[in-house]
């Protein structure tokens, strides 16, 4: 199923990936650093005194670079007040400016910032939505344009040390870019190398990529793709990678949701630094990306492997579920077309018996799954299924090896009419909490298509592990349950209380199945990166909310306090509302 070079030397091993250190202040990424933990301030970039107290707080709980919106050139200046007062208090964490359409306030943040992030998307270019077969000859004369726009950043950041990070967003693509290539990841990679061009023309290095989405298929086979390609361009394009799911939410879904993306790449040895980008205050996301990038801070040893390593039974680059023949177990019906099935050890189930669970049972008993369990490095017990009827199979507990590796070598060797039955543990020590281990352990196989059934096992909390059961299906994208939401994290740029809104959005239509719904600060995380949203509740001035159906606007500048009754009419006029 590989097409060509893939994008780790081994799916069956752990090996982190090989890429230049380079320097942002104090911190160096990449190399033989640790994987660096990064977050970004909530407050207005002109409220010097807000955004250094709570730079102080990410600095306190651990947090190792901070990123700051700078949405204009005004903006960009008042970080050498908030620069100074930092430093004055002792605190020496790099600062990044986050750019978004403006190249005057990139040059003036440069002045006062260790690094700068530009997205690729809209930098030089202004999204119009307009659709264009654009000629070779007319491609070359807008890269041109990019290249004059973009070269006195480049040539400043050389000068004067300063980092920077192309981050392609799914969503916020240039017009060019989607005209050539569409809302891929194709697209996003080709967005970033674009500007990666210009940079190595001008002998510039002190680069970081990253392709971020909030859908997290998308978001793992854009870097995925990304690593590949740079692999591709020679070995001097070993640039380090940050992670990120952008938009992930608040809460337990937003940490499965962050865990799959972000750990399913770490898995891969793909990864210098992270965020885990959450709908609450910003010291919240610094303890979950240690937690992830903690499980992968060391080497594992590396454990035998069948010789010549069997190929891949998935496209690294392309959702494709594993197909099986359809069993019937207890009466409920298991892989083929069926949904992932939900299944919890026998102790946990007779605990939930009786509780009103709605959407959320479980349906296979573990001790009574009849699921036949085998280490996928043993010859005997692999033969053993060749010639076997169809059945449940599941990794064997107590296999010394990553899991996710365990279980892509178990379906790389076992016949197709077989289902799969993934587990969150091996029943070792586990270096994550259940709802982190659910989303790197089960959620990277889901989302290559590996799974017909999820046992849950490290939740003790009957209720919450059935919950986590279904919240993990949910973040893959396998088995929608409940309304989905696409909440980005709050910054400088927001336009409303956005933690606010988005609790009253949830009460009101967190009954909405299947229904996804995006709440956005601002125009910059609005129409592009709601991607594939049925609704969108954008701010579009202070105070006042911007209503969309897909991409497009349909009620403009509603006050916030009536903003949520005007979602919940719009819902209605499309047929999507159910009452609860």
């Amino acid at each position: 199923m590989m097409r060509g070079m893939i994008h780790c030397p081994s799916l069956y091993r752990y090996t982190r990936r090989e890429s230049r250190e380079v320097i942002i202040g104090n911190t160096a990424v990449g190399g033989a650093n640790p994987i660096r933990v990064q977050s970004m301030l909530t407050h207005d970039t002109l409220d010097t005194r807000g955004c250094v107290q709570e730079a102080l707080a990410l600095a306190e709980a651990g947090c190792e670079i901070i990123r700051l919106t700078a949405q204009t050139k005004v903006y960009a200046a008042n970080l050498e007040h908030i620069s100074r007062e930092l430093r004055a208090a002792g605190c020496r964490v790099p600062l990044v400016a986050d750019i978004h359409f403006k190249p005057d306030a990139a040059m003036e943040a440069a002045k006062w910032v260790e690094k700068i992030r530009i997205n690729p998307g809209n930098f030089v270019d202004k999204r119009k939505f307009v659709e264009r077969d654009y000629t070779d000859a007319e491609y070359e004369e807008e890269l041109e344009r990019l290249r004059t726009a973009f070269t006195p950043l480049v040539l400043f950041c050389k000068e004067h040390g300063r980092a920077m990070r192309l981050g392609a967003n799914h969503g916020s693509l240039s017009d060019r870019i989607l005209n050539r290539y569409g809302d891929t990841p194709e697209g996003m990679v080709e967005s970033a190398l674009e500007f990666a061009r210009v940079a190595r023309e001008l002998d510039y290095h002190q680069l970081v990529f990253s392709m971020k989405a909030s859908n997290v298929k998308v978001m793992i086979h854009a870097y995925r793709l990304l690593v590949k390609r740079l692999a591709e361009l020679g070995p001097d394009w070993n640039y380090p990678i940050h992670l990120g799911v952008t938009e992930a939410g608040e809460g337990e879904d937003a940490r499965i949701k962050s865990a799959m993306g972000i750990g399913s790449l770490l898995a891969d040895g793909i990864g210098d630094t992270l965020r885990v980008s959450l709908t609450e205050d910003a010291v919240h996301e610094v303890e979950p990306g240690y937690e992830l990038a903690r499980a992968y801070s060391t080497q594992p040893p590396a454990a035998p492997l069948p010789e010549p390593e069997p190929a891949a039974a998935f496209d690294p680059f392309v959702y494709r579920r594993r197909e099986s023949e359809p069993l019937s177990i207890g009466g409920v019906r298991v892989g083929g077309s069926e949904p992932v099935r939900v299944v919890l050890p026998r102790a946990v189930c007779e605990a939930l018996a009786g509780e009103p669970l709605g959407e959320m049972a479980p349906e296979l008993v573990y001790e009574e799954s009849g699921v036949t369990e085998i280490d996928p490095r043993d010859p005997a017990q692999v033969q053993a299924l060749q010639e076997a009827p169809a059945c449940l199979v599941a990794v064997a507990d107590g296999v010394d090896m990553p899991l996710p590796q365990a279980y892509r070598l178990l379906a790389a060797q076992l016949p197709a009419r077989h289902s799969i039955m993934l587990k969150d543990t091996l029943g070792g020590a586990e270096a994550l909490t259940a709802p982190m281990a659910a989303g790197v352990h089960t959620g990277s196989l889901l989302c290559d298509g590996i799974g017909h059934a999820l046992l849950i096992r490290l939740e003790t909390s009957p209720r919450a592990a059935v919950q986590l059961a279904y919240n993990a299906l949910q973040a893959a994208g396998v088995r929608l349950w409940k309304t989905e939401y696409v909440s980005c994290p709050s910054c400088g740029r927001t336009l409303y209380n956005i933690q606010e809104a988005a609790a009253r959005i949830r009460r009101a239509t967190g009954h909405l199945k299947g229904v996804k719904i995006a709440i956005m600060g601002c125009i910059v995380n609005g129409p592009g990166e709601m991607s594939d949203a049925d609704f969108g509740y954008v701010g579009g001035a202070p105070g006042k909310i911007n209503l969309y159906v897909g991409h497009t606007p349909v009620e403009l500048n509603i006050p916030q306090e009536h903003a949520v009754e005007r979602l919940i009419e719009l819902i209605k006029s499309h047929g999507r509302w159910v009452e609860p």
